[in-house]
């Protein structure tokens, strides 16, 4: 069968939010240590870098010259499976990566390398390298390669959580095959969720462990414009200091128009570490459920709360026997501090707690009915799902706490939002949840728990699977945009 050779730009589109990769197509068929990567100390990664940026913007040049070396080029050969609609094909796929320690291990984007079956890297200095796939984590769009070489030029690590809003930066990349580019601008804005990670528009992403409830997006914003292929780039302030790496752009047309968006450093540290030493993340789990960003103003003003008076994090449910649970915190209770740290809204506080492993002990300042309190949470590990309830409750019941009910999508649906999986809200009960965050008739359920829904039969799985345990749904409003929700089935 004859091929046919089609050149695209592969960028994953969210209303305007594109993943910045280049993808050419062919048809065809435990308790982890503060001192690992990013510190002077013991890390068999980068030193920390001095953090406060160089006042004057002529020192762009300087920077340059310190990043510029590390920041490479990633070619790959991806196998894409079979979707709604579409065959099994290959093709190759572009994008960037950072080299953070001498004995080449080299940071991306998992975007960029997902399903691919070879890698290939090339330096500045147009050396080329086959490079292994250490490990890959969906729920950051974070990778990490491993290639066989020393003495190689690194980026050293700065501190994400000192970046201010307003301060320049420069965003360095590899892209469209060309020479390492870099472009400048400033901080738009921190701990911004775009919902581009759980997304059910991703095709690529068909494993179990994609999305779920441990997805966390906390993007630092910049104007800096980062074009497809700069993607797994550096994000770095006028010191040459590591701050983010590249993950997605807001666009309508797939290149770069007015926002950018980066992985703060501080949880890259975390993942990349983990990978590197287990090729797999150990994720601490708090146990706790909380408005999705988009609706959590709606849902507090549900709840006769001033959003605007809520410093901190509302929970909505807690997982029975969980971290949270055993700690004393209670549905209602409002987090307002983790390890000392103000919260200032539930992006902040997934990223923190996503910086910790399990056995790690956290402590939570919060407020419960107008008074001030302090307890200790000590992080347990991810499981696949919750536990199940030993007195199994009636799926009438689970339907009432929900306030809804469902019926399959049509092939016309199916089309129009170019979905895999997916079901239609059909019914809202009064006074039920769904009514209560504001969910109308006609939202498409698309996931639950990272899990495709294919029928009305999958919602009863996840809903029993995961009775008086944490639920994240990732929804399509009639509108066409899309949010996530989280609560609790019990307490």
């Amino acid at each position: 069968m004859k091929k046919i050779t089609i050149v695209l730009a592969f960028v994953a589109v969210i209303q305007v939010f594109n993943i910045g990769c280049n993808k050419q197509q062919t048809s065809g068929s435990k308790g982890r240590s503060s001192s690992n990567i990013g510190t002077d100390t013991t890390s068999d990664f980068v030193s920390t870098a001095e953090d406060k940026p160089i006042e004057a913007v002529a020192n762009f040049v300087e920077a340059s010259k310190l990043v510029t070396p590390a920041v490479v080029h990633i070619r790959v050969s991806v196998n894409i499976p079979a979707t709604y609609g579409n065959a099994a094909r290959s093709g190759m796929g572009s994008g960037s990566g950072v080299i953070i320690t001498a004995n080449g291990y080299i940071a991306t984007n998992n975007h960029v390398v997902e399903n691919a079956s070879k890698i290939n890297v090339t330096l500045p200095d147009k050396r080329s390298f086959t490079a292994k796939l250490v490990g890959r984590d969906p729920n950051t769009d974070l990778a990490l390669l491993k290639v066989d070489a020393d003495s190689l030029p690194i980026v050293k690590f700065g501190n994400s959580d000192k970046v201010e809003v307003g301060e320049w930066v420069l965003a360095v990349g590899f892209p469209l095959s060309l020479n390492t580019t870099v472009t400048a601008g400033i901080v738009s804005a921190k701990a911004r969720n775009i919902g581009i990670i759980n997304r059910p528009d991703n095709k690529n992403n068909n494993n179990s462990e994609v999305g779920g409830n441990t997805a966390v997006e906390s993007f630092i914003q910049t104007d800096a414009a980062i074009n497809p292929g700069n993607s797994g780039g550096a994000l770095v302030n006028t010191n040459g200091a590591l701050i983010g790496i590249n993950s997605a752009i807001a666009s309508q047309t797939g290149s770069y128009t007015g926002y950018s968006f980066a992985i703060p450093v501080n949880l890259a540290k975390k993942i990349l570490d983990d990978l590197r030493k287990y090729g797999t993340v150990k994720r601490g789990i708090l146990g706790v459920s909380f408005p999705s960003p988009s609706g959590e103003d709606r849902f507090l003003a549900e709840q006769g709360l001033n959003p605007a008076d809520v410093k901190g994090v509302y929970i909505t449910g807690v997982q029975s026997e969980g971290a949270a649970a055993k700690a004393g915190l209670k549905e209602g209770d409002i987090i307002q501090s983790l390890d000392g740290v103000q919260l200032n809204s539930s992006t902040e506080f997934s990223e923190y707690v996503a910086r910790h492993e399990p056995g790690d002990v956290i402590k939570l300042g919060y407020l419960r009915k107008g008074k001030k309190a302090i307890t200790s949470a000590t992080l347990k590990e991810e499981t696949s799902q919750a536990p199940v309830a030993k007195s199994v409750q009636s799926l009438e019941e689970i339907y009432n706490r929900l306030g809804a009910r469902f019926g399959p999508l049509t092939n016309t649906i199916r089309q129009q939002y170019n979905l895999n999986s997916g079901v239609i809200v059909e019914e809202i009960k009064r006074d039920g949840f769904f009514e209560r965050v504001g969910i109308p008739p006609g939202t498409i359920i698309a996931f639950i728990n990272g899990k495709p829904i294919n029928n009305p039969t999958d919602i009863e799985k996840s809903f029993l699977s995961a009775q008086r345990g944490l639920i994240q749904i990732f929804a399509i409003a009639p509108d066409g945009s899309k949010v996530v929700f989280n609560f609790s089935l019990g307490t």
